[in-house]
Formats: C-alpha cells, sequence, structure tokens
C-alpha cells in the first residue's frame, strides 16, 4: 500500500510539474504577443478635409497614435514637420499626411505648387461652350486644336497641336467639388512643358483654339493630317497652276534626232614651191632672173 501510494505521488507530481512548464510557456508567449501589439508610435492626421492648394497649420492637424506595423509609408511624428506646408492632393479628416500629399515649405501658396518640375502652367482662354458646358474640370485630359490660315495658303486649316494634356485648374477652381456641376469658365490652366508653351501661346495668337476632352487613362496620341474647309464640302482640291508649253517650232525642234556633228578634218599645210632662179655675170655687174614654174 505504501509503495502504491509513493507512485501515485510521483505521477501526480510530475503531471503537476509538467503542467505548470505548458502555462508558463503558453503565459509567455501571450505576454509577448500582448507587448508587441501594444507598441505604438504617433502619426500626423488631419483633423477636417484639406483642399488642393491648402496650407498646413495647427489647427488642421493633429497627432493620433497607431500601432507600429500600421505606420503608413512618409509618414510624419511630428507636427512641426508639416506646417507651413501646400496640399498638393486632396487629404480627408482622420487620415494620415504623408510626403507625397504635400509639398515642399516655401514652395508656394494655391496653383504653384503642383507644378512639377521642369513643367509649366499657362492659362488659354476658351469660347462659351467650353465654359458653360463645365466639361473641362482640374485633373481631366484635354487635346489642344487650332484652327486658322497658314502661311502661303487660302484656305482654313484645323490642326490638332498637342495632346494629353492635363488641366490643373478652371476659372478659380483647381480641384474637382465631386457633383461636377456646370459653371461659366472663361478661363482653363494647363500643365505643359517648354515647348509646349510656346506651341499653345502662338496658336492662341495667331488662331483660333478648342480644347477636346479625351479619357484619362487614354495616354495613345493620334497621327493626324488636319481638316481643310474644303475638305468639309466636299471639294476637289485647287488645280496648280500648269507649266507653260513651248512653241509648235520649238517643240518639233526637241522632237528631231540629235544628229551627231562632225569631226574636224585636219588640212595639211603644203608649202609654197620656190621659183626657178638664173645668175648671170655681166662683167663686175650681178643680174637673178626668176623663172616662174
Amino acid at each position: 500500500m505504501m509503495r502504491f501510494d509513493r507512485r501515485f505521488c510521483f505521477v501526480l507530481a510530475a503531471s503537476l510539474g509538467w503542467g505548470l512548464l505548458v502555462a508558463a510557456a503558453f503565459h509567455r508567449l501571450a505576454g509577448g504577443g500582448r507587448a508587441h501589439a501594444g507598441a505604438q508610435k504617433p502619426v500626423v492626421v488631419a483633423v477636417k478635409e484639406l483642399p488642393m492648394g491648402a496650407t498646413l497649420d495647427r489647427a488642421s492637424v493633429k497627432l493620433r497614435l497607431l500601432p507600429e506595423s500600421a505606420f503608413p509609408a512618409g509618414g510624419f511624428t511630428r507636427i512641426e514637420d508639416v506646417l507651413d506646408r501646400p496640399v498638393i492632393s486632396r487629404i480627408q479628416p482622420d487620415e494620415p499626411v504623408v510626403e507625397a500629399r504635400i509639398a515642399a515649405k516655401g514652395s508656394g501658396m494655391g496653383l504653384a505648387p503642383m507644378i512639377p518640375p521642369g513643367m509649366r502652367a499657362i492659362s488659354v482662354r476658351v469660347n462659351d461652350v467650353v465654359g458653360v458646358a463645365g466639361f473641362v474640370l482640374p485633373g481631366m485630359r484635354v487635346d489642344v486644336l487650332v484652327t486658322g490660315h497658314p502661311p502661303n495658303a487660302n484656305d482654313t486649316v484645323t490642326r490638332t497641336v498637342l495632346q494629353n494634356i492635363a488641366v490643373l485648374s478652371a476659372g478659380q477652381t483647381i480641384q474637382t467639388d465631386g457633383k461636377s456641376q456646370s459653371m461659366v469658365v472663361p478661363v482653363v490652366t494647363l500643365l505643359v512643358n517648354p515647348m509646349e508653351a510656346e506651341a499653345l501661346t502662338l496658336a492662341n495668337n495667331e488662331g483660333h483654339i478648342q480644347l477636346v476632352l479625351r479619357n484619362s487613362t487614354d495616354a495613345q496620341k493620334a497621327d493626324t493630317a488636319g481638316r481643310q474647309l474644303r475638305d468639309l464640302y466636299g471639294l476637289a482640291k485647287a488645280a496648280e497652276p500648269a507649266a507653260p508649253q513651248p512653241a509648235p517650232a520649238q517643240q518639233a525642234a526637241e522632237r528631231r534626232p540629235m544628229r551627231p556633228k562632225p569631226a574636224p578634218v585636219e588640212t595639211a599645210i603644203v608649202p609654197k614651191p620656190e621659183p626657178d632662179e638664173m645668175i648671170i655675170f655681166r662683167g663686175s655687174q650681178k643680174k637673178v632672173e626668176v623663172f616662174a614654174k
């Protein structure tokens, strides 16, 4: 009986010891997971909706704690790092403020921070059809057509001078309101490079420009030859002036086969024969008589 009790106590003690080891292991793992999940990091978020062109101040941002694993790329941990920096992409309330959504400090206000380095913003006046229709809104892509009279041409021509150009602003608006309502837009600002800015300025001064809306995902450029006014009415192209025709005598002379010129004949020079002479002496006098042949 004593032997049985000792065996029972040994098994019971071993079971309790093993159970304590397993419980300690689980407790340690659970405690480490809670400690890892509890590691948080402050991040700067927007207090309210921040539109493009707005400048960040202390009233528009705040700090919020986030798990380190959820910290956004390009985020900020201090409010001082984002103050006085313009917004170049709309930020929603409670959305983290990241480097890609704001411009550098001192880059300006309004439209200027949204112009990438090497690009230019140029404003053009549009007609009432474009403005009242309200289809040209910031963020859209357009083509620019010009209509005018080319040099040394008598017909009106329309050509596509620029394609896939981004719209920065429409009138005084630099962002859409989400409702896409029609509004009078007399001026549209486009994002172009320096060469495109020169072409657009020349087209605006020398002709009449028209904006054509295109799909923002369509980056393919069409190769167009332009249209002339006579093409719309189905008129034939004006005949070019004919070259002057030569006179009939000249035509006959041109059709007559050319005969080769005879080679020049060299004439041999024959020396003139010398006459016969006879010398006669009479005393001290000498006389020469010549006899012709």
